[in-house]
């Protein structure tokens, strides 16, 4: 809300979070948070944090459009959010390592001739770090083979210098996945992040009705296991949030 309601208003171009943590009753251990605002015409922020607690230690990016972003903004998140997904449905025989799945995350991006510089995903230390390895989802060869009980992140992102940045992560732990009837022993991730993506970024005619499925169902059980724990205008946003979105919510087809 804060953002929301300052959207042309403040002059700031950058918000460091100890600046507002000494207001915040914040529960945890931060190790690293971070966010950016461009104030007037299109406008994002994307804020990455991490805490530990006593049953684990969180690692979370969200990207935040406040204003109008307008359609080059909404197209990039678009092709990050399709590469979120596409690793995040992703079933790999046992044995497979990050390395041979990085690529499901960057597909889109490629694509279209883009791509980010950093690693797609990393494993999740308790009270070590939120970066410990030595499982790692990234081009760089990796020889460590996921496993079930591995905890890891699943980070595309894109940063256009001078513009504006962009990053979908939630944390997904590794877990057997039923058998179809095939040969072997497969795996797959189950998320473990539920925090809403913001829909005002989304462009669905880029998606298909696979991507959308996981979206709305992703959103579904961020609605009903976080609902029950919100009240009043804070549980109304989460429903608004997370509302289900068709092809036709969304903005024009870009060409």
């Amino acid at each position: 809300y804060y953002l929301r309601d300052s959207a042309g208003v403040l002059k700031k171009t950058e918000q460091r979070v100890w600046e507002v943590l000494p207001r915040l009753d914040v529960h945890g251990v931060l190790f690293d948070a971070f966010g950016r605002v461009t104030v007037g015409g299109s406008v994002g922020y994307m804020q990455k944090s991490a805490y530990a607690y006593l049953d684990g230690t969180t690692d979370i990016t969200r990207t935040v459009a406040i204003g109008d972003p307008g359609p080059e903004i909404r197209r990039m998140f678009t092709l990050v959010l399709k590469g979120h997904i596409a690793l995040g449905r992703a079933r790999f025989p046992a044995g497979t390592t990050g390395s041979q799945l990085d690529s499901l995350a960057r597909q889109f991006l490629w694509q279209e001739g883009y791509d980010y510089d950093h690693g797609t995903g990393h494993g999740v230390g308790a009270f070590l770090s939120v970066h410990e390895g030595p499982q790692r989802i990234a081009k760089a060869p990796n020889t460590t083979a996921l496993q079930p009980g591995m905890v890891v992140s699943n980070e595309p992102g894109y940063y256009r210098a001078g513009a504006f940045g962009i990053r979908c992560e939630n944390l997904v732990v590794v877990r057997e996945s039923p058998r179809a009837g095939g040969d072997l022993a497969m795996l797959e991730f189950e998320v473990l992040t539920l925090v809403p993506f913001d829909l005002r970024l989304v462009d669905a005619s880029l998606m298909t009705p696979v991507e959308l499925s996981w979206l709305n169902n992703y959103h579904q059980r961020v609605a009903a296991e976080i609902g029950p724990l919100l009240q009043g205008s804070d549980l109304a946003w989460l429903q608004q949030a997370t509302r289900p979105l068709a092809v036709a919510d969304s903005p024009r087809p870009i060409v």
